[in-house]
């Protein structure tokens, strides 16, 4: 069978390739053994709060499952429009919101309208492997940014400016980041979208860990600059709905009939059933349980960070946002006997049972020297990787 040459240039996704090894080393493990620790997916180990569940449910028995437009319920998208007004103060109007199956659906979706064959959109280096597979699925060249811990891993004006070339047709943003969940600050991602503008490009902004901001310099979205910025977003993350498979994308209006147009016959539809439980995401009791689980996810990275540096892991730069911690694990190589992180977290699945995600995923800058922990298990789990790493320690 002849595969093709768009399928061939994308690369598997290494975190989940490893979590698939940690699974099959954790079932070979005598009984009795340590058992595997899991801090590779970026996955809430929080559900859905009892009203989504409810509605979910409610939306069974009532039958209310038939297919809905191509956009999603309108409810829904006048909900997500209410969020943003009073969570951000920013008005985002409903005619401006597509409701899509999963972030990566809009992701998808936004890529096919706006990228012609042979575009380059520019990416910071690191960031998540997926975004540049959707530019590359769409015919594109992912053009990978080296950045710093002094820039907090993110792209600049100047660094925008420097490598836009003739080919350029615009950035791919995430803020707050996976896998350093640091942002943008505010005032930078202004100047990188004016310096995209005047060159008549797109700023396309990955928020979906938005809601999980734990810094107010950097807790704001994108769309406060204006209406040019498109913005994707997720119920998986702070609305803690992975497995729901529902996202929303924000974009200049004349942009959403292409978004329909195309959603209808890529998708139909999103989940019919994941929508009407996504409204009850809204409900102030709802939102009340959001924010004492961000909270939860604030204090297990201010516990877990001090205590990567303490057994020998160095976080360059403490993120402010999402639920990971990206760390140089090069101090570890000479008494484990590697050479880099992607051999060091098979070790650690080996050592101390612990599996985690090697840079390979990210980029290629520094990310022989790094790993990502997710901080979204449970803070008892964290405390026992980080008791078995320092009885490993060199």
């Amino acid at each position: 069978m002849r595969i093709s040459k768009r399928a061939e240039r994308i690369e598997p996704f290494y975190v989940m390739e490893v979590a698939k090894a940690a699974s099959q080393l954790a079932r070979e493990v005598a009984h009795g053994d340590k058992p595997m620790v899991y801090l590779t997916i970026g996955e809430p180990d929080f559900t859905a709060p009892p009203l989504v569940q409810e509605a979910a449910v409610s939306a069974v028995r009532n039958g209310t499952t038939q297919y809905t437009p191509a956009i999603g319920l309108e409810p829904l998208r006048e909900r997500i429009s209410d969020w943003y007004r009073q969570r951000f103060g920013v008005n985002v109007p409903v005619r401006r919101i597509a409701v899509t199956a999963g972030a990566s659906a809009a992701l998808q979706l936004v890529c096919q309208a706006l990228i012609e064959a042979g575009d380059e959109v520019l990416m910071p280096d690191p960031s998540y492997p997926c975004n540049r597979h959707f530019v590359i699925a769409a015919e594109g060249q992912p053009v990978m940014v080296p950045t710093t811990a002094a820039e907090r891993y993110q792209l600049s004006a100047e660094k925008v400016e420097a490598h836009w070339g003739e080919k350029t047709r615009g950035v791919l943003l995430a803020s707050p980041s996976n896998p350093t969940g640091t942002s943008i600050h505010p005032e930078e991602l202004r100047r990188i979208h004016a310096c995209v503008q005047a060159k008549g490009g797109v700023t396309l902004l990955d928020e979906i860990y938005l809601g999980l901001s734990h810094d107010d310099a950097f807790c704001q979205t994108g769309l406060a600059i204006d209406e040019n910025v498109i913005s994707i977003n997720s119920f998986s993350k702070y609305f803690c709905m992975t497995g729901w498979r529902l996202g929303w994308v924000v974009a200049p209006e004349p942009l959403i009939p292409v978004i329909e147009r195309l959603a209808q016959n890529f998708f139909l539809c999103p989940s019919t059933v994941a929508q009407h439980a996504a409204l009850a995401c809204f409900e102030p009791d709802s939102i009340a349980e959001y924010e004492l689980r961000r909270a939860q996810f604030k204090a297990r990275r201010d516990w877990f960070i001090p205590e990567l540096e303490k057994i020998g892991f160095k976080v360059p730069v403490v993120p402010d946002g999402a639920f990971y911690a990206w760390a140089d694990c090069s101090s570890w190589f000479d008494a484990w006997n590697v050479s880099n992180s992607w051999d060091f977290a098979f070790e650690a699945m080996k050592r101390a049972h612990v599996a985690i995600s090697p840079g390979r995923d990210f980029g290629t800058a520094e990310s022989a020297r790094f790993v990502r922990f997710s901080t979204a298990n449970s803070m008892e789990q964290l405390q026992e990787a980080a008791a078995r790493f320092a009885a490993l320690r060199p």
